[in-house]
């Protein structure tokens, strides 16, 4: 199925704040990809579910301690509407940074669905029964804590539109990305050809198509292998033996 005949990848972002979204949701890539149709975006207030004249969501924590807690029910209610709204349901993400970690391989895999549904957390987090009764996936962004799943939300709809096919200009952009196959993405240099005593690598200016691509392969292995070496297979070979 090529681009244009791909229904739009819907994202529905369930939160306490949803004009927090606007300016990113509107900007850049996130932004061109809805002008191009193939996604859209869909926020919902989580207190508009609350039976609470005052409209609130969260309580004190049995058995005492900090903070509070987001009750069950105004987050069932909304997530259990927000599902009706369309078909299909949806795959529905809790953001939590209990969940599985959120990266690339999971990125690409998001971006073939037809409908994503995100929910966002605040205060000290969700009652269990969240967790136990709806049917979700916990997702992590990170091993860090956040105030919200707003944050987290922005960074999993950048990186899952961002593949969504049709949505960069250039067919390779995406491919070429860090992570996209494993390892750091390689250096760039644009105009001008020295700067301040730094030159542009000389292979990147020959025209040799072939040894551009290996030049590059190679500097990808080498900053992986310096930066982040978990990211290289135990058996993973030097660049010259890659090539020859």
């Amino acid at each position: 199925m090529s681009a244009t005949e791909r229904p739009a990848l819907r994202f529905d972002i369930l939160t306490l704040f949803p004009d927090v979204f606007g300016p990113f949701l509107d900007s850049s890539i996130l932004g061109i990809a809805r002008q191009k149709g193939l996604v859209s975006y869909h926020l919902h207030d989580i207190r508009d579910y609350s039976l609470d004249k005052h409209r609130k969501v969260d309580d004190r924590p049995y058995g005492g301690g900090p903070g509070m807690v987001m009750q069950c029910e105004p987050v069932f209610r909304c997530c259990e509407a927000v599902r009706q709204m369309a078909e299909p349901a949806g795959r529905l993400l809790l953001l939590t940074p209990q969940g599985r970690r959120f990266d690339q391989a999971l990125a690409r895999e998001l971006s073939g669905e037809q409908r994503i549904v995100l929910l966002c957390g605040r205060y000290e987090g969700f009652d269990e029964r969240i967790r136990l009764g709806l049917p979700a996936e916990e997702i992590s962004v990170g091993d860090y804590v956040l105030s919200g799943g707003e944050p987290a939300a922005v960074v999993i709809t950048d990186a899952v539109v961002r593949l969504v096919p049709g949505v960069l200009g250039h067919g390779e952009s995406a491919r070429s990305d860090s992570f996209a196959d494993g390892l750091l993405e390689y250096a760039h240099y644009t105009r001008p050809p020295e700067f301040r005593g730094m030159r542009v690598p000389d292979v990147l200016l020959s025209g040799d198509h072939a040894a551009i691509a290996r030049w590059r392969r190679d500097e990808a292995r080498r900053r992986t292998r310096e930066r982040r070496s978990d990211l290289l297979e135990e058996d993973d070979t030097t660049p010259e033996t890659q090539h020859g």
